[in-house]
């Protein structure tokens, strides 16, 4: 059986950084398995900028910040393994992997889950209607676009209104195409303004509060029938893509046994990246969905610097306690906390994401005190940063309350 000191699992840009962090540390045997056949995730497929600014202090688009993650590994001798699956997450480190030779077992001290996201499918949304060919993810259309100079159609709609919705935008726009329309069935837009204001800049309708109720055509997309309101009304398009609604790639977690948390449908981390089994941690956007490239990158890097210290001292680790919250609060990462010595690195903030845009105040309370609170309108899916107290990690009780203003 091959033994590292550290497996990785994902070549995005949190499973990189932590391969770096890790060698600089002095770990001797890192391995990280990618299941493409290319570094860089989700980053590759993206035909735009801005991508390593703040980590190799120059722009990027997305395929050339690929290719640097490729150069780092390279130059800290990582051992890089191409088309390799993970199946299985053992209970001391032992990894049933697929790879073209069959299935083998790798072991490892420490394991670090860093497998991203994936976008919501149109099944997963619940739309019914005909199954005629052009309804795609944004993920699939970039990867059309950039592996295969394809484009699958000339006018579709766009559903979703997030970051990565620009990004479609863009990608149509780049490659020949004009969407229909955009759509989003919330009463506001995801994204902040001023770049909600990007589709109709380009002259493209966005229609929020518009929900997709049924796909129209026989072997190809025709139309889209939508509700605004009590109002349906049919879009002709030859095309209909689903961009966003992420969830996080936790498989692995969930066919291994190993505990998930409900509200970010990640892995459940305590304050160093460490799941609940002790040589199980996670990183980057498997852990919640969905941050930027550069985001996962620097969360990546904390955390491989913990796993380090975990491996060359060993610290005393308590049992996890979970840190809970009212609703609307969606999640909190990371969702448990360790007491024991403490680690360089890990997530130092609580990181929060609400389920609807509300007005109230939002309190942290320590073994019952309250120790933090802030009011103010917060949006749907923004990213909340909450520092995290020092004795958080020796507490018996870890809160966040809302109290919502009417």
């Amino acid at each position: 059986m091959s033994r590292s000191d550290v497996i990785i699992i994902g070549g995005g840009p949190s499973g990189v950084a932590a391969a770096i962090a890790m060698r600089k540390a002095g770990i001797g045997k890192i391995t990280l398995l990618e299941r493409e056949r290319y570094l860089g995730g989700a980053t590759r497929h993206c035909s735009h900028s801005p991508f390593g600014m703040l980590e190799f202090g120059r722009v990027y688009l997305g395929a050339a910040y690929g290719r640097r993650l490729e150069q780092e590994i390279a130059r800290h001798d990582i051992d890089l393994r191409y088309g390799h699956s993970v199946a299985q997450l053992g209970e001391d480190g032992d990894l049933l992997v697929a790879n073209p030779d069959g299935l083998q077992t790798l072991s490892a001290k420490r394991v670090l889950v860093t497998t991203g996201v994936r976008e919501t499918t149109r099944a997963a949304r619940l739309v019914t209607g005909d199954r005629p060919v052009g309804i795609v993810t944004t993920g699939t259309l970039q990867s059309y676009v950039a592996f295969h100079n394809m484009m699958p159609f000339h006018r579709p709609v766009i559903v979703g209104s997030e970051l990565v919705t620009l990004s479609a935008i863009w990608t149509c726009l780049s490659h020949g195409a004009r969407p229909a329309a955009v759509l989003e069935p919330r009463s506001h837009a995801l994204v902040r303004t001023p770049l909600n204001w990007f589709p109709s800049l380009m002259g493209i309708p966005f229609h929020r509060d518009a929900q997709v109720v049924d796909i129209l055509g026989r072997g190809r997309v025709e139309a889209v029938r939508i509700k605004r309101g009590d109002i349906v009304e049919t879009i002709e398009c030859d095309g209909v893509l689903f961009s966003g609604g992420f969830t996080p790639e936790a498989s692995l977690f969930l066919t291994s046994g190993l505990e998930v948390d409900l509200g970010s449908a990640g892995p459940a981390v305590d304050q160093d990246g460490r799941c609940e089994n002790p040589c199980y941690f996670a990183a980057g956007n498997v852990l919640r969905a969905v941050e930027t490239g550069g985001w996962a990158f620097r969360e990546g890097r904390a955390i491989g610097t913990a796993i380090a210290a975990d491996l060359l001292g060993d610290p005393a680790r308590g049992a996890p306690t979970k840190v809970t919250y009212d609703a609307p609060i969606k999640l909190v990462v990371p969702n448990l906390l360790r007491s024991g010595s403490a680690l360089p690195g890990g997530l130092k903030d609580f990181q929060l994401r609400f389920q609807r845009r509300v007005k109230g105040t939002l309190t942290l309370s320590i073994d019952g005190s309250e120790v933090w609170q802030r009011s103010a309108t917060w949006r749907t899916e923004s990213r909340i940063v909450v520092p995290r107290p020092n004795n958080s990690t020796g507490a018996q009780s870890v809160h966040f309350g809302f109290r919502e203003e009417v």
